[in-house]
């Protein structure tokens, strides 16, 4: 590229050099032109001698243009119409610059004999040489620099804009797009180093995913396996819980029942959030009827505290399991965070049983109720002091979504509310 502009400008400057010397050669040719008196005498002294014919002075051979008038200014002699087109009089000569010679016979005035100044015609002609080498430089450099736009378009801006939709690519992250490389591109080395680049950035984007997948890997397969000693734990408190008669170590095991069944909900959930991160928290979708939520809604209600409508009989399209650890989820919230009755009341809304599940505890703000259903995030209000992980509401609002269901929350001025909408067969 910069042999490109040396060439240009080496090229700029001889055409610069060569149209000054034209016009110096040119300028310089224009000179001043001796006027031959003793010649101008014989052309006067021819025409009178041969006044009734003066074609006479065609074959003398002057190497000059003559114009020969009367007395009354009638044209009797003219070697160019041209030349002598507006020449009526010999006034007109004198104001054009022309030699004008009365011929006289004693006394007698003839007319007059009219030749075009030779210093003059020398200007005129050298003036129209600098007029038509100016034209020729002028279209000369006015087509050298619009080659130049259009070497300049070609090599620098449209690379540059290449450059500049490529790194905006990169911004938003397109990884797979490579930048083109144009032999002769000023930014070639740069254009080069941005792909190279670029190649890093996505095998390193490659590499954190890979980790990140490690890691839910890690997490899933972590909490996986907590399941299994928790699970054991509520086993032998049951059986504990039978054999005991002390009710202080009934009321020592009840505690250690609820404490490790808070452990297998926050289990529950970090197995759920990572396997929806690997995309195997899968729903087998089979139609039921509407009596399985009764049955769902008693295997989660251990402390006896809801109180449900009539559940209107109809065929639900749904996975089972999922269904249960969504209203498991939000029952479990309300004990934590309301310790309220919940109230349950069902109906139809156009393709869905809708499913309102409402506790009386303080209830969230308002403007954090689009943010209930966000990973890890839990509610100001009434969650200090109170374990969880933030991913309860999360993954059933997912869960719904994944059986073609809507899970929502509202705030009134006492209590929360969860509404689950449970799709239709």
């Amino acid at each position: 590229m910069t042999r490109g502009f040396r060439k240009f400008f080496i090229f700029l400057t001889l055409v610069l050099i060569v149209s000054i010397s034209l016009l110096i050669i040119v300028a310089r040719s224009t000179y001043y032109v001796e006027i031959d008196g003793v010649e101008l005498n014989g052309i006067v002294q021819t025409a009178k001698e041969n006044w009734s014919d003066l074609s006479v002075l065609d074959s003398k051979n002057y190497d000059k243009d003559i114009l020969v008038l009367s007395s009354n200014n009638e044209v009797l002699y003219s070697t160019s119409d041209k030349i002598f087109k507006n020449i009526k009089s010999p006034l007109d000569a004198v104001q054009q610059g022309m030699i004008t010679m009365t011929v006289n016979d004693s006394e007698l005035f003839m007319g007059t004999v009219i030749i075009p100044n030779p210093s003059k015609l020398m200007f005129e002609s050298g003036v129209q040489k600098l007029f038509l080498i100016s034209i020729l430089i002028a279209m000369l450099m006015i087509i050298s620099y619009i080659s130049f736009i259009v070497y300049i378009n070609k090599r620098v801006i449209v690379p540059f804009k290449k450059m500049k939709e490529f790194a905006g690519a990169i911004a938003q992250g397109r990884l797979d797009e490579p930048l083109m490389m144009d032999k002769g591109n000023i930014f070639g080395a740069f254009t080069e180093s941005f792909d190279i680049m670029r190649e890093e950035l996505k095998a390193a984007r490659q590499r954190e995913i890979d980790l990140k997948m490690e890691e839910k890997e890690l997490v899933a397969s972590l909490s996986h396996d907590l399941k299994t000693p928790v699970t054991g734990i509520k086993a032998i408190c049951s059986v504990v819980a039978v054999k005991v008669e002390d009710e202080y170590i009934k009321g020592k095991i009840k505690n250690i029942e609820q404490k490790t069944e808070e452990i297998n909900t926050l289990v529950s959930d970090l197995l759920s959030s990572a396997l929806e991160d690997l995309g195997e928290m899968n729903v087998n979708l089979t139609e039921e009827t509407s009596e399985i939520l009764k049955t769902i809604v008693e295997e989660h209600d251990i402390q006896g505290k809801v109180t449900a409508t009539d559940i209107p009989e109809c065929i639900l399209r749904i996975d089972r399991n999922r269904l249960s650890q969504v209203i498991g989820n939000v029952i479990s919230n309300s004990y934590k965070y309301a310790d309220t009755k919940i109230d349950i009341c069902y109906k139809y809304s156009e393709k869905f049983l809708e499913m309102k599940i409402k506790d009386y505890g303080e209830g969230v703000d308002e403007n954090e109720l689009g943010f209930l259903t966000n990973k890890f995030y839990r509610g100001k209000k009434n969650s200090a002091g109170k374990e969880g992980s933030g991913l309860g509401l999360y993954i059933s609002s997912e869960l719904m979504k994944k059986m073609n269901g809507q899970l929502y929350c509202l705030s009134e001025d006492q209590g929360f509310e969860v509404i689950i909408m449970i799709p239709l067969a």
